[in-house]
């Protein structure tokens, strides 16, 4: 107990543990990792909004 309240009163906090490797599978078959999902998001949008771009200057 004596080292919790040193611990608390010095600010530090223990080391987190890294979560199991089941939280950081997606369960997608060709996205593997959430990197890779946040990654196709991100060019998903830029894909959308460049098309819309280029579809409203070339209809202007």
């Amino acid at each position: 107990m004596k080292s919790t309240a040193a611990a608390s009163e010095s600010g530090r906090r223990a080391p987190v543990p890294a979560p199991p490797a089941e939280e950081k599978e997606t369960g997608l078959p060709m996205l593997h990792t959430w990197n890779g999902v946040y990654l196709a998001v991100f060019g998903c949008f830029l894909f959308w909004v460049s098309l819309l771009y280029l579809l409203s200057v070339s209809f202007l």
